[in-house]
């Protein structure tokens, strides 16, 4: 695995230049993944050393960020959303419950399985959250554009889905 603190060096051009356009797109998908492990890992670390002072762990974060985004959900809903057990989003949720950060709310769709909505405290809790994180990004170095975050985003979105049929319960 390349060093978590560089971009992977590319294959020289010479070894390349037999392969399949195919293979060659493969070979660079690879050092995506060879960035998105570590990148995860530092940002999970960032989260894990700000929680002191925002008693968020990373998995409420993330529950409270997708209630955000999406509204209420139910325990299985979010799972999916997120390719996390269902268990481990129970726990994050009964986390964020003892916090008052949110609230079971009957679901007219499934009687048993309650929706989970954000409350006052928690939208205001992700708010500082992302209002931090978002000053963080600002200082993003390398010159970078709306079209690249665009082509970051579309080759995520490809590799995520390739991957969409994993069951993670």
């Amino acid at each position: 695995m390349n060093d978590d603190r560089t971009v992977p060096a590319r294959s020289p051009r010479s070894t390349r230049s037999a392969r399949s356009p195919q293979d060659e797109l493969a070979e660079r998908l690879t050092e995506v993944f060879d960035l998105v492990g570590p990148l995860y890992r530092r940002v999970h670390r960032k989260v894990e050393q700000a929680a002191p002072v925002e008693g968020l762990s990373v998995g409420v974060r993330a529950v409270l960020d997708l209630l955000r985004a999406r509204g209420p959900l139910t325990v299985p809903q979010m799972g999916r959303a997120q390719a996390l057990s269902r268990q481990f989003v129970q726990r994050m949720v009964n986390d964020a419950a003892r916090q008052e950060l949110v609230e079971s709310v009957p679901n007219p769709a499934h009687r048993r399985s309650s929706l989970i909505r954000l409350t006052e405290r928690g939208r205001a809790a992700i708010g500082a959250v992302r209002a931090r994180e978002h000053e963080l990004l600002r200082r993003v170095d390398g010159d970078l554009t709306m079209a690249d975050v665009d082509a970051c985003l579309r080759v995520l979105g490809a590799m995520h889905a390739l991957f969409d049929d994993v069951d993670v319960d």
